[in-house]
């Protein structure tokens, strides 16, 4: 089956809101609001009596009691993990103490980068280590679900996007959200790698997007095709900062995002970096230190 357009039901109980958003999906959402989470983490039950749980979200109390009561009577065989941030990782272990649960995901924190030889800073999920690591185009079979892997790095160099191919619905965690454009902040996070992945979707021909922020993306190529544009366009903006002499990030931030709560100017910073680092692989920006061990960037000749 197919499912083109979401129909969602919304049960509100004293514990949670259960929305039933297709056949095979559902999605309890914590209250874990945020800049970087909007509305908060949405976790995503699939199938229906041994089901599998996308992303189990942070560890607060409330949200773990709602999966353990909304659950009741079903058995979670599966627990899939896009990647190691502190609102999707954590709760899987409490969920896998109470149905011993397997989890499943690319690796620990940083796995991609580390494997790069590439050190990675503290300030995921460090704990986290999956029991099973999942590998691009593996296939994990359900009790009347498929789940095929699709590694996704960028964001993180761990994220995993889930497709669902009864529904041909793909779980793309932070990497394609439903409100905003993902934060990449080295030295895990890396612009490059993230806009091949953006390419790699457009090769795909998964008909609806479930992000774990925000709400599902049905136009999903001219959704991914204006990412890449918004970065391209980022890109731009960098370089005419430089053309205006401003050479230094945290002085970018301010003329690039006018938009943009001030609050958030810090994890902008983090993304301008990451493309920054892209232009100076491409070759067209430059980087140098100057005498007083400042970073300053400028065009080529």
């Amino acid at each position: 089956m197919t499912v083109k357009i979401p129909y969602v039901y919304q049960y509100d109980f004293d514990y949670a809101k259960l929305e039933i958003v297709s056949p095979l999906v559902r999605r309890i959402t914590a209250r874990n609001p945020s800049g970087f989470t909007f509305n908060g983490t949405g976790t995503y039950i699939i199938g229906h009596g041994n089901v599998a749980v996308i992303d189990p979200g942070p560890m607060i109390d409330e949200h773990i009691k709602a999966l353990e009561h909304t659950l009741s009577g079903e058995r979670v065989t599966h627990i899939l993990i896009t990647h190691t941030h502190m609102d999707h990782s954590p709760a899987a272990e409490p969920l896998k103490q109470i149905w011993g649960s397997p989890t499943f995901g690319f690796g620990r924190h940083g796995a991609g980068k580390i494997a790069e030889g590439t050190p990675i800073e503290e300030g995921g999920d460090m704990a986290f280590e999956p029991d099973h690591h999942v590998s691009d185009g593996e296939i994990i079979q359900g009790d009347g679900w498929t789940i095929e892997c699709v590694y996704t790095p960028g964001h993180t160099s761990n994220h995993m996007c889930y497709c669902l191919q009864e529904e041909k619905a793909l779980f793309t965690g932070d990497h394609v959200m439903g409100w905003s454009t993902s934060v990449i902040g080295p030295p895990d996070g890396d612009m490059t790698a993230y806009m091949d992945s953006l390419k790699k979707l457009q090769l795909r021909d998964d008909q609806i997007y479930w992000p774990t922020h925000g709400t599902a993306i049905t136009d999903v190529q001219p959704f991914v095709q204006a990412f890449i544009d918004h970065r391209r366009e980022r890109e731009q903006q960098i370089m005419a900062c430089l053309r205006d002499g401003i050479t230094q990030i945290p002085d970018m931030v301010p003329v690039m995002y006018t938009q943009t709560d001030p609050r958030m100017f810090p994890a902008a910073e983090r993304s301008v970096l990451s493309a920054m680092i892209r232009l100076i692989e491409t070759g067209e920006v430059l980087c140098r230190e100057t005498p007083t061990t400042q970073t300053t960037f400028s065009l080529p000749e």
